[in-house]
């Protein structure tokens, strides 16, 4: 796969690997700050979180056999210290510790418990220090009885680093985990923050400072952001001038069915509220009534040949797919679409399953901007990809040469550089019918105005979900055009 470019302007939003962030603490070291000052910091930030949710209730340390568990030493320390009453339970002979786990175990002065059950203090706070990030394998033994006693007991949980049993690049929940109600992690997030089915078990993530300087992200290279406007914002917003009219904000064409005459309807309101200049829907003769009784804004013209409808070169960019149709016709329409690579092209739904059959035809035809947005299942039939959500995008961007946005509650957007940013900004109530319309007309709406396809996918994703919170539980997909001019407006003031 081709390595991404580092862009230190992303800083903000990097997510580390498990092997990243091992990296960024040994360059942290090399360049100066000892590994103790480091755990001694995340130690403390710990026990300040897990002060604050306990109060005057017990708090019970779970301490693994790694730098996890020594971070859970230096917070049982502080809060001992603090008068808190502690209890620390211990998962195999602390002696056996390596390096500043073992100091701090040392520096402990109270009892270590083995780790069991019974230990778990009915309305205690649980302060998981058992595993963070690194695991590598399924929870077993002694540990699994504890992390299943945990979860089942409810107890408030403050999770060190990521919850015992959820894996810090996946998400992926390995074997059992503890939910945790807040997470402290350090320095910067990890993909299993924000993936499912590992971020419904972090709770509220705190980043805190442990002394990593910001400098050892140049070296270590991050190509995974959490998906927020610090991302994308000067590449889509930035491009906008004073003197722009509708001719210079793009044409974008929208292909329509007679079926499902509202799918195009809604991308075509998603595309003019992003930003193009104009909007053409090419239908079937037989349902220009129809569209043209809809939204006075849109064009509408019938689409008896689509190679005719995209002749005039100002239409710069096309959305194949809501409620089009699966069949040749579809498949004619993408490939007319993508001919010459100079058009920017949105292929949704119907467009990417009417290639199910020949996946490899749509992506030899792929030689210029494009976003291809599938849900997992229109993804699975096209791709033969395992890993987990990032691996997979990444990799179908490889492949098919386009932006891939891999949809669901954790939307993983790809580019075919190796870049990667996932989402976060999605409610519940977005699972409507006729959102992901909307969505696939907000991303075409930006590339109609000349922003990069990644950008555009990107920034699409994260204001189709600021809409719908703006919305609110009760939302419809007619709902979410109308609060994208807030969501916007609210960018422009940041």
């Amino acid at each position: 796969m081709p390595g991404a470019v580092y862009d230190s302007r992303m800083n903000k939003n990097a997510l580390l690997t498990v092997a990243q962030m091992a990296t960024a603490d040994k360059l942290a070291i090399r360049a100066g700050t000892p590994g103790m000052t480091l755990m001694e910091h995340a130690g403390r930030a710990v026990a300040e979180h897990a002060a604050r949710l306990a109060g005057k209730r017990p708090i019970v340390v779970l301490c693994g056999p790694g730098n996890n568990g020594g971070d859970g030493y230096v917070a049982a320390r502080y809060l001992k210290n603090r008068g808190h009453r502690v209890r620390i339970a211990c998962l195999g002979d602390p002696e056996q510790l390596n390096g500043d786990a073992l100091a701090n175990y040392r520096r402990w002065q109270g009892t270590v418990e083995p780790l069991a059950p019974m230990v778990l203090e009915e309305n205690c706070v649980l302060v998981d220090a058992l595993f963070g990030a690194g695991l590598a394998r399924n929870i077993e033994g002694v540990a699994s009885h504890i992390v299943n006693a945990a979860a089942a007991l409810e107890l408030t949980t403050l999770a060190v680093d990521l919850p015992s049993g959820v894996n810090g690049d996946s998400g992926a929940v390995m074997g059992c985990a503890i939910p945790a109600a807040e997470t402290v992690t350090f320095f910067r997030k990890k993909p299993g923050h924000l993936l499912y089915p590992g971020r419904g078990y972090c709770g509220n993530v705190h980043v805190v400072d442990i002394g990593v300087p910001e400098s050892v992200l140049s070296s270590v290279g991050p190509d995974c952001y959490e998906n927020t406007p610090d991302l994308w914002k000067s590449k889509v917003f930035g491009i906008r001038r004073p003197t722009d009219h509708k001719y210079t904000r793009g044409h974008a064409v929208i292909a329509g069915s007679v079926e499902m005459t509202g799918a195009a309807r809604l991308a075509a309101r998603g595309a003019r509220r992003a930003g193009a200049g104009l909007v053409t829907l090419a239908v079937p003769e037989t349902a220009l009534p129809i569209y043209l009784a809809g939204d006075p804004g849109n064009l509408v013209e019938p689409r008896n040949a689509f190679t005719d409808t995209l002749a005039d070169p100002r239409r710069n960019a096309v959305l194949v797919g809501p409620g089009i149709g699966v069949g040749p016709e579809t498949r004619d329409m993408v490939l007319a679409a993508l001919k010459g690579g100079t058009r920017a092209v949105v292929l949704d739904a119907d467009a990417l399953t009417s290639f199910a059959d020949d996946p490899k035809k749509l992506f030899d035809a792929i030689r210029g901007p494009c976003i291809m947005t599938p849900h997992e299942g229109e993804f699975r039939r096209l791709f033969d990809i395992k890993g987990d959500k990032v691996v997979r995008a990444r990799k179908a961007a490889e492949i098919s040469g386009a932006v891939i946005v891999l949809k669901g509650a954790d939307t993983v957007v790809a580019a075919p550089d190796g870049r990667a940013a996932i989402n976060a900004s999605a409610p519940p109530w977005l699972g409507t019918a006729g959102a992901g319309d909307v969505l696939a007309g907000v991303a075409l709406g930006f590339l109609a105005h000349g922003a990069p396809p990644f950008e555009s996918a990107a920034a699409a994703v994260w204001s189709h979900g600021a809409a719908a919170h703006g919305s609110g539980p009760g939302l419809i997909a007619e709902d979410l055009p109308e609060a994208l001019p807030a969501v916007f407006a609210n960018l422009s003031r940041a």
